[in-house]
């Protein structure tokens, strides 16, 4: 039985990249549109029918702030589900990624601002429950988070 409130059409099937410096810094980007507008997240979107994940990933990075990026380990897969008028239900697929040069360029259309910021200094930042678990999970509760 679904909940009330929750009509989703499709699930949507996303990647984000947790790109993380020599320095154990991570790349946060704050969303310029919905969902988690005003919110700090890892750079990522939806994939594509019929397109790889990897590249789905290596695409949005470079779409949302211009990087190129190697793809390292799969850190988890994060369910979210917003019933009400936006009804989205999203499958997040996380991987670790090393950026090949931390010069940023984001696309302003998507992105407020971008940023790298060290893991002690995480826990400072409005990010949504799944980007706050991953990096926690990644960090091992070094955050800073609730």
């Amino acid at each position: 039985m679904e909940p009330v409130g929750f009509k989703a059409s499709h699930i949507v099937t996303s990647v984000v990249a947790v790109i993380v410096d020599q320095d154990e810094q991570v790349l946060l980007t704050k969303r310029n549109v919905p969902p988690f507008k005003g919110e700090w997240v890892m750079p990522g979107g939806k994939i594509d029918l019929g397109e790889p994940i990897v590249e789905a990933l290596k695409r949005e990075v470079w779409e949302e702030v211009g990087l190129e990026v190697e793809v390292g380990k799969l850190i988890d897969v994060f369910e979210h589900v917003t019933p009400g008028a936006d009804n989205y239900h999203f499958v997040i697929i996380y991987y670790q990624c090393a950026p090949l040069y931390c010069d940023v360029n984001h696309n302003r259309d998507e992105v407020a601002e971008a940023r790298w910021v060290p893991k002690g200094e995480l826990g400072q930042y409005k990010m949504p429950d799944g980007a706050r678990f991953i990096l926690g999970k990644l960090f091992a509760g070094s955050t800073g988070g609730e």
